[in-house]
């Protein structure tokens, strides 16, 4: 039977379904049945092409990231061989690995995490267009909620904005020893949001990104340890500094040490004096995150090297050696 009333699809884009049917039947019961479906098959197919996109958009981040990731090797070594460096360095340690790792992933996460919030936006404005919300409530309704995530979410968007900063510029890093003027230590986690750091005594500071006005890198590309040895103004001074940079070319050589070292030890001469004591300063160019150790170790060397030598270390405050 042909269809005499009015056309139940009406001019609606919405209703694709019911003017599709109608363009091929004129069935009233099948029209009525795309008419009610029309709607919800839109949404579903908004949510599917929504999910698809994302899923495809995460793939892609997933792989320029990953070249990302290779292009830093690449500059890492060309950095390296820059800087001339005296012995060389592993080129892949556990806590270069993990921190490439972990920037590579938190960058992914945070595209993927931008992307699929940006489709999603997209997706629903599409359905609110189906149900029949006008474009003129969408563009009010979205206005209201910008002001009101601006006001109520400023501070969150000001460490993501942070953060991502402090990512892409590669200012710190998983193992890396910073200075973050809130906290010292070594950082053990990098996020969008905020940075995770262990000081000395083995206290976990998290540090919101946005409240991070500078960062003192102490371990990237190198490093430098810097060992203060304190000798009695009596001493005999050349003696002494000729011992103290005995002790550290040998350090320099040794197969467990000499990886860490990037340049030869040098004796920067008298850092201070008083009338009892001369302080001579030794600086050694290391490898990242390795100054701490080389320092301990000259310092321990030197220490028993002075003392079997009968050079005399410096008179401790407060205490009168005269009588000794």
């Amino acid at each position: 039977m042909l269809l005499t009333t009015a056309d139940p699809c009406g001019v609606q884009r919405r209703l694709w379904l019911c003017h599709w049917v109608q363009s091929w039947t004129d069935n009233r019961r099948a029209i009525d049945v795309a008419r009610w479906a029309s709607p919800w098959l839109s949404i579903v197919l908004i949510v599917l092409a929504a999910a698809i996109a994302i899923r495809l958009a995460r793939r892609a981040v997933r792989r320029a990231v990953r070249r990302w990731e290779q292009g830093g090797r690449l500059t890492a070594l060309r950095r390296r061989a820059s800087l001339g460096v005296f012995q060389p360095v592993p080129r892949v340690t556990p806590v270069a690995a993990e921190r490439r790792r972990q920037r590579a992933a938190t960058i992914g996460a945070g595209l993927s995490s931008f992307i699929a919030i940006i489709v999603w936006m997209i997706a629903i404005v599409w359905i609110l267009a189906v149900m029949g919300v006008s474009a003129a409530t969408l563009l009010t309704s979205a206005g209201l909620l910008g002001v009101a995530l601006g006001f109520g979410a400023q501070n969150l968007l000001r460490d993501l904005i942070s953060g991502t900063f402090i990512i892409f510029e590669d200012q710190l890093g998983v193992g890396d020893e910073v200075d973050l003027g809130l906290a010292s230590g070594t950082v053990e986690e990098v996020t969008l949001r905020s940075t995770q750091v262990r000081d000395v005594e083995g206290v976990v500071w998290h540090v919101p990104n946005g409240e991070i006005h500078r960062v003192g890198n102490k371990s990237q590309q190198w490093s430098r340890a810097v060992v203060d040895v304190p000798i009695s103004s009596r001493a005999d001074l050349d003696r002494a500094r000729d011992l103290i940079k005995t002790k550290a070319d040998e350090l320099a050589h040794e197969p467990g040490w000499r990886e860490r070292l990037l340049d030869a030890p040098e004796i920067w001469g008298v850092e201070s004096f008083t009338a009892d004591t001369v302080t001579i300063r030794l600086v050694v160019k290391t490898a990242p995150g390795q100054q701490f150790a080389v320092a301990r170790e000259l310092r321990g060397r030197i220490s028993s090297a002075l003392l079997a030598a009968g050079i005399a270390p410096a008179p401790v405050a407060g205490v009168d050696d005269s009588s000794r």
